[in-house]
């Protein structure tokens, strides 16, 4: 299999020469794509200098910070394009362990269609999260569960494997949620379309350098979303009518 594992970067120069190391060490097999939304702090020109001598590190340079869920489609893009077999979503703080990547790959190669980092399986962890963090993580999963009729454990997961065939089914260009909206929109397209996703546990680890994205906006907006589109599938079950897609 030709595996593309795709960092999007905001600001992240602290943090990103460290996480590639660790992925080419841990999974050399692996390109790397980093997707960079114009981080002012030179993360792009960074991952620059790092492709110009790794032939196996690819940049694609976006005009500005247009969010995690943009970033990851314009990354899938890309990868497909390029012909890859498997596509990866990584974050760029090491909050994903590279060296567990093999996890996910495995249960690829097993048959999964999507194959799921999750933190909430067993032998699943978070390291050096706050009880709070922890909890709106746990509530926001499974609330999207009951919402969407959902199996998956850790729906907002952002550690993940993609099949070529699956991204090609999804009809990208209609996606256009971001942050956890992003990651349970995808998750809830790929069970809609029956097709077979894999949890793996793994061990998340809280960034120990640059500042975090996350937000209060971020986490309303995936409430809101995942309300919507449970509310709108409901009522097209009730009505006999197929609901749109998620957007």
């Amino acid at each position: 299999m030709r595996v593309l594992t795709i960092i999007p970067t905001y600001n992240e120069l602290e943090s990103l020469p460290k996480t590639l190391g660790r992925l080419r060490t841990a999974v050399p097999e692996s390109d790397v794509l980093v997707v960079d939304d114009n981080s002012p702090d030179g993360t792009g020109q960074l991952a620059d200098g790092i492709a110009a001598e790794d032939k196996q590190v690819h940049v694609l340079h976006r005009k500005g910070k247009e969010g995690l869920g943009a970033a990851y489609i314009a990354g899938f893009k890309w990868g497909l394009a390029a012909g890859y077999d498997v596509l990866v979503e990584m974050d760029a703080d090491g909050s994903h362990k590279p060296e567990q990547l093999p996890l996910l790959l495995d249960a690829v190669k097993e048959g999964a269609d999507l194959a799921m980092g999750s933190r909430w399986v067993p032998g699943g962890s978070v390291v050096n999260w706050p009880l709070y963090r922890q909890a709106i993580s746990r509530i926001g999963s499974t609330y999207a569960r009951i919402m969407l009729g959902l199996k998956i454990k850790d729906v907002t997961g952002g550690y993940r494997a993609f099949r070529r065939s699956t991204l090609e089914a999804l009809k990208l260009d209609e996606v256009d949620s971001v942050g956890y909206g992003f990651q349970v929109d995808l998750a809830w397209r790929v069970a809609k379309l029956g097709l077979r996703i894999e949890e793996r546990p793994i061990t998340f680890v809280e960034r120990e350098l640059g500042a975090s994205k996350m937000s209060g906006n971020i986490v309303l907006e995936a409430m809101i979303n995942v309300t919507k589109w449970g509310l709108a599938a409901r009522w097209a079950k009730l009505t006999g009518k197929q609901p749109a897609l998620a957007k």
